[in-house]
């Protein structure tokens, strides 16, 4: 006699598909990492990339491919590549983040092409990165942050902002909408005034 299955019904089933535990910083998170990154050893670079990262919705391979030429500073604006077939477009460079640049590039005597290179002079790794989030996340009392986060905070801050979907959608260079709608539909603003 075989013992019977544990089977969910359909209703606990869809339940749990809604799970998620949040996977973003909210913006004083982000403010907090920012500031913790700003303390390390190349921390200038470092505040950089990770703003840049938020900003833009950047993934780490997108991130690491940005290229000086990408930033036109005297227009305040940045091209950004997507990956996996997502549409790249040029996007704004906000205040504080062009500063940020500006110190960045001033403080690099070197010719590279990449924007975010390494003490060695090559282009930051995945790795290098995963760690410089990391590090900024612990010493931000953040506990365990990867660079995939800081992709997820843009999206939901978006969202909170009451953007709407499809400008989301482009801004983070997403073909589906689908890969758009959790941002829209778990944002915390949504259910504001609802009482």
């Amino acid at each position: 006699m075989s013992k019977p299955r544990n089977v969910k019904s359909y209703g606990q089933a869809a339940a749990d598909a809604h799970e998620r535990r949040q996977d973003y910083l909210s913006p004083p998170d982000m403010e907090r990492l920012l500031t913790s990154a700003k303390k390390g050893r190349h921390g200038i670079r470092d505040q950089l990339l990770l703003m840049m990262m938020y900003r833009h919705g950047l993934r780490v391979s997108e991130a690491t491919a940005l290229r000086r030429a990408d930033a036109d500073l005297s227009q305040a604006r940045i091209w950004i590549s997507r990956l996996k077939n997502g549409l790249s477009v040029e996007q704004p460079v906000s205040g504080d983040e062009l500063r940020a640049l500006r110190r960045w590039l001033a403080k690099r005597n070197d010719a590279l092409p990449w924007l975010f290179i390494s003490e060695r002079q090559q282009p930051l790794t995945r790795q290098a990165v995963n760690y410089i989030v990391a590090t900024a996340g612990d010493r931000a009392g953040l506990g365990h942050v990867n660079p995939h986060m800081l992709r997820h905070s843009c999206g939901f801050a978006l969202a909170n902002r009451g953007h709407d979907l499809r400008l989301i959608q482009d801004y983070l260079g997403h073909r589906d909408p689908r890969h758009t709608a959790h941002y829209t539909r778990t944002a915390a603003r949504r259910f504001d005034n609802l009482w």
